[in-house]
């Protein structure tokens, strides 16, 4: 139980720590981030709870005022903005990401860790960004989608990022991906 909570924290941590990376906030309110890198990571390594928890955590810091997100935003006012849609989606995501890596067991960790990112991390965490434009901008669902499609090729690079990355931890230290562990709890 301490790991487990010791661990969501440093993944929310680290989901903080790469929204320092220096951001590109394009026209329509919405920034070219690394923080879903982070959450495609949490997903894969910690297991669909424990991912998913430390999204949660994560936003409820953003929530409570800290400006954890990418250009030091933070507070309830980023709930409402363009980009609402895509937290709301980041903890779905982890948790999508997590049970497929848990459960996929069948195919190299690497491929399963990529190809669950680019489910959950690209296809779970766009529905979602798309629905918070729409209400936020006042946009169709196809105006809204041909707003995020320029995210669409970074995503990608993420997630093979977050498959390698995890990939590489579960070869260095195959007790620290919990998502393959037998104690998912």
């Amino acid at each position: 139980m301490e790991k487990s909570l010791v661990l969501v924290a440093i993944f929310a941590a680290l989901i903080a720590v790469l929204g320092l990376i220096p951001n590109l906030t394009l026209a329509f309110g919405v920034p070219i981030t690394a923080q879903n890198l982070g959450v495609m990571l949490a997903g894969a390594v910690l297991g669909a709870r424990r991912g998913g928890l430390a999204v949660l955590l994560f936003l409820l810091l953003v929530a409570l005022g800290l400006p954890l997100l990418s250009g030091g935003r933070g507070g309830l006012g980023v709930f409402l903005s363009p980009s609402a849609g895509f937290l709301v989606g980041y903890p779905v995501a982890a948790f999508v990401i997590g049970l497929i890596v848990e459960r996929w067991r069948s195919a190299p960790l690497g491929l399963v860790a990529t190809l669950a990112s680019l489910i959950g991390g690209i296809l779970v965490t766009y529905a979602c960004g798309v629905v918070g434009m729409m209400i936020a901008l006042d946009k169709t669902a196809v105006e809204a989608l041909g707003l995020v499609l320029i995210f669409i090729p970074g995503d990608v690079i993420k997630s093979v990022v977050a498959g390698l990355l995890t990939a590489s931890l579960f070869k260095a230290r195959p007790a620290s991906v919990l998502s393959r562990s037998d104690d998912r709890g």
